[in-house]
C-alpha cells in the first residue's frame, strides 16, 4: 500500500525527486516568489545543517514566528526532518500570550521573520 514511511525528511525526499521542476509560489507580503520542489529541498536542507552547526538535535525544541511564507515553509520541512521538534509560534497572538507560550514552551532556538522584531521583543 505505501512503499516509504510517511515522514516529513521522506516526504520532502519524494518531492524533490518526483517534482523536482514543479514551482511552489508563496506571498512574502511585497509580492509572490516562486521556487521549485528542489531548490525548497535544498534550501531546507541547508537550513538544517546550519541548526546542526548550533547545537540543534533530536528532540531539541525549535520555535517559528514566522509569516506564512517559502522561509516558513523551508523551516517547517527542515526542523522535523533532522529530529527536532517544531513549534510554531502564533503571530496573531497578543503580546501578554506570546510571552506565556514562549516562557512555557521549552523551546530552545526561535526562528523568526525580520519584519516581526518589534512584535516578538514586546512579548519580553
Amino acid at each position: 500500500m505505501q512503499d516509504f514511511p510517511l515522514s516529513i525528511s521522506h516526504i520532502l525526499r519524494h518531492g524533490e525527486e518526483v517534482h523536482e521542476k514543479s514551482q511552489v509560489l508563496t506571498w512574502d507580503g511585497q509580492g509572490a516568489t516562486s521556487a521549485s520542489y528542489g531548490e525548497i529541498a535544498h534550501r531546507s536542507r541547508q537550513l538544517a545543517q546550519v541548526l546542526r552547526a548550533l547545537g540543534v538535535g533530536e528532540s531539541t525544541r525549535v520555535a517559528t514566528f514566522c509569516w506564512n511564507h517559502q522561509s516558513h515553509l523551508e523551516a517547517y520541512l527542515a526542523v522535523p526532518s533532522m529530529g527536532a521538534v517544531l513549534h510554531t509560534l502564533n503571530i496573531r497572538l497578543f503580546p501578554d500570550q506570546l510571552s506565556y507560550v514562549i516562557s512555557n514552551a521549552g523551546d530552545e532556538v526561535v526562528l523568526f521573520d525580520a519584519s516581526l522584531t518589534a512584535v516578538l521583543a514586546r512579548a519580553k
